[in-house]
């Protein structure tokens, strides 16, 4: 009994040594346990060792004892996007041998309106979204339509459109590089590209492009669907529903017309050139044809949106595809003779897809239907493709093309928005070079006026975000001072097209044209004003001496910011708080107590005395006012009569006090309301002109209105 006692004792002791000799680094000759930093332990929670650093690419792998747990990297190292704040965003990442994402971890970042404004919870929660998620995923940002099941869709951040897209681009981008270098089925780039168009052209009809397989004709009778398709009965029971006006389900043609050889044979040489036009460099056009019962889009379709039925993938990696509008005003044109359709669109598939004409793809067909009362999902009708071989050629230099810039995706992505911004500027422009036609009627510049200030606050300000502010001017600056990188200031085109606008009017108009109809808060402040004189709210006049002082206390506010940002940027930007335009326009008062209360102080101060904040505080108007001090054209009429003896228009048609005693106008604080030419042109409103012609003496009252008394 001793002896087998003592027997069991050895054995544990020589199974714990054995143990001990695998587990401690210092005795394990592989050094299976090591120090683990905690943002990696935090991903990999399981983990009992890091390996070296890759000496290829900038990955450290990750173990369990001997056993690959996955990859982690920063970002930084495989994307360079650059955010809204003009700096890239750094995420660590961990990535497992099937790529999935087992965890990510934001290291560096300076988006301001996380920073300074909807502070970073949110944006912490948006990057928490694709954890364990797999990098093969297709991610739809902040999209309203999620009719398709196979794609996956994460909310976006209201107000924070450019920092999550930074984000996405930076996150699927940097894992789709690792996993091609370190994964097992994760294809890299291929090396063949097409052919050049004069070895590779000759003219094609319809029905040769289709017999050749540059063009993909899919078809699915109901009959296959019955006999040959083994579907869920919710499946059929979809299909049964459909309304069947012909003897398919599936009847469509597909085609990439970004290839000279089909687009040129199909479009034209002018409409391929238009095609061209339309997409950027690395992108591909696919040409969709529906004339079966089921079609690749639904009947709540909007235009330049992803079509919900249709999905592309290769490699197992879905490629997104979205609608170019391309027939939006052009009715379609073809050269050739094009088969029945009920449907036509162009799609684009962007160049940061990794897509490639050159290999294998799938499209599929979805049809949604419900497997259980609360579950719904889609069946997908496979279709593999494959491009004939005779339109590539081996590319000796293996040129891999650079993913479109973000910036140039978001100016596409907001067409229409820019455009009717461009619109109002040109009409902005116009109405100034022809305002003495205007004035003269003044119902109708009053109504002009206001519904420009409707469209400036709601349009402009609340729905587009341009509030321009003075931290646009100070990023500026340092950009110019730390090296100008024009791509940071494209990623919002509302912005850039408002300032370039703006900087190019300073020096023809001065300040007026944006502080009195472009600057959203000028105009809710504004209101503020009209809504005081509706409910009889007395106003305060400043006097003269108290006005002057003032209006000196923004430009020294203005040297303060600037002063600051060249010491810390984030100090200034906390300085810059002092406007409430991301309080009240960006954020739309969402946001904790005393800032809400500072931007709402600021409206119920200007009740009692016009736009307040825009005569005396604004740092913004301050640096507007230097630069459009001396205007090329002062188009503002002026009398003799103005200022000597009249003061009328400055003692009660000049709310903001930018007409001095003389009867000039000040230039640097004018908003350019027009409500001093309205009088001028208007004999009715003018006291000069109402009493032209009479004979008599003239005193000034007290309230500097003159008084003409008949001799």
């Amino acid at each position: 009994m001793f002896r087998f006692a003592t027997t069991i004792r050895f054995c544990v002791w020589i199974m714990f040594f054995v143990v001990s000799l695998t587990l401690h680094p210092a005795l394990s000759k592989e050094g299976d346990v090591t120090d683990i930093p905690t943002a990696i332990d935090e991903i990999f929670p399981t983990a009992t060792r890091i390996g070296e650093l890759d000496p290829d690419i900038p990955v450290i792998p990750i173990y369990q004892l001997n056993e690959l747990l996955g990859y982690a990297f920063e970002s930084q190292h495989f994307a360079n996007f650059m955010g809204f704040s003009g700096e890239p965003i750094n995420i660590l990442i961990g990535l497992d041998p099937q790529g999935l994402l087992l965890g990510l971890k934001v290291i560096k970042h300076n988006e301001p309106i996380f920073l300074h404004g909807l502070g970073e919870g949110p944006f912490f929660e948006f990057v928490e979204q694709y954890k364990n998620h797999s990098i093969r995923e297709r991610y739809i940002i902040g999209s309203d339509d999620r009719s398709s099941p196979t794609a996956t869709y994460f909310d976006g951040i209201t107000r924070a459109t450019v920092s999550v897209l930074v984000v996405n681009d930076t996150i699927v981008t940097s894992a789709l590089k690792v996993a091609r270098a370190k994964l097992d089925g994760f294809v890299a780039p291929s090396n063949k590209i097409l052919k050049p168009e004069a070895e590779n052209f000759e003219p094609l009809n319809f029905d040769q492009l289709v017999e050749r397989g540059l063009i993909t004709h899919w078809q699915i009778p109901y009959t296959d669907i019955e006999i040959t398709t083994q579907l869920k009965s919710e499946v059929v029971a979809v299909i049964d529903d459909i309304d069947k006006k012909s003897d398919y389900f599936i009847d469509m043609y597909m085609a990439f017309i970004n290839i000279p050889l089909v687009g040129k044979n199909l479009l034209g040489e002018d409409e391929f050139a238009r095609l061209q036009e339309n997409l950027k460099p690395g992108e591909h056009a696919l040409l969709m044809l529906s004339n079966g019962d089921y079609s690749y889009v639904n009947n709540e379709f909007v235009p330049q949106t992803p079509p919900s039925n249709l999905s592309l993938t290769q490699s197992g990696f879905p490629t997104d595809l979205r609608d170019i509008d391309f027939y939006s005003f052009y009715d379609p044109s073809y050269i050739t003779e094009l088969p029945d359709y009920k449907d036509i669109h162009i799609l684009r598939l962007k160049s940061q897809s990794g897509f490639e004409l050159s290999r294998e793809m799938t499209f599929g067909m979805g049809i949604n239907y419900k497997a259980s009362f609360f579950d719904i999902q889609q069946h997908i009708f496979p279709l593999s493709v494959t491009l004939p071989e005779s339109l590539f050629m081996l590319n000796p230099d293996a040129i891999v093309d650079e993913p479109m810039p973000l910036w140039m995706r978001i100016w596409f992505d907001r067409t229409w928005i820019i455009a009717i911004i461009c619109l109002y500027l040109i009409g902005l422009t116009v109405m100034f070079i022809k305002q003495t036609a205007l004035v003269k009627h003044e119902q109708a510049t009053h109504w002009v006026r206001g519904v420009s200030l409707i469209f400036v606050l709601c349009f402009i300000g609340f729905y587009a975000q341009g509030q321009l502010s003075v931290v646009n001017i100070y990023t500026l600056l340092l950009a110019l001072y730390n090296g100008f990188k024009i791509e940071v200031f494209l990623l919002d085109p509302v912005i850039f097209i408002l300032w370039v606008f703006v900087f190019v009017s300073l020096f023809l108009f001065g300040r007026g044209l944006y502080c009195g109809w472009l600057c959203p808060f000028g105009a809710l402040q504004e209101f503020a004003g009209m809504l005081a004189k509706k409910l009889s709210i007395k106003q305060i006049k400043i006097k003269p001496q108290h006005h002057k002082l003032g209006q000196s206390l923004k430009y020294v506010i203005l040297v303060g910011l600037v002063g600051s940002a060249f010491i810390s940027l984030n100090i200034a930007e906390q300085l810059a708080e002092i406007e409430p335009f991301k309080t009240s326009i960006t954020l739309h008062f969402v946001r904790t107590w005393p800032f809400v209360i500072y931007a709402v102080l600021l409206l119920l101060l200007s009740m009692k005395i016009h736009k307040v904040y825009c005569r005396y505080l604004c740092p913004l108007g301050a640096g507007l006012a230097i630069l459009g001090r001396f205007p090329l054209f002062k188009w503002l009429r002026r009398r003799d009569e103005c200022g000597s003896p009249c003061q009328l228009c400055k003692t009660k048609k000049c709310e903001i006090d930018a007409i001095k005693s003389t009867g000039e106008i000040d230039y640097g604080e004018c908003i350019q309301c027009l409500e001093c030419v309205v009088t001028i042109e208007n004999p009715n409103i003018c006291v000069i002109d109402k009493y032209k012609g009479k004979k008599g003496s003239s005193r000034r009252p007290a309230n500097g209105v003159i008084t003409v008394k008949p001799i």
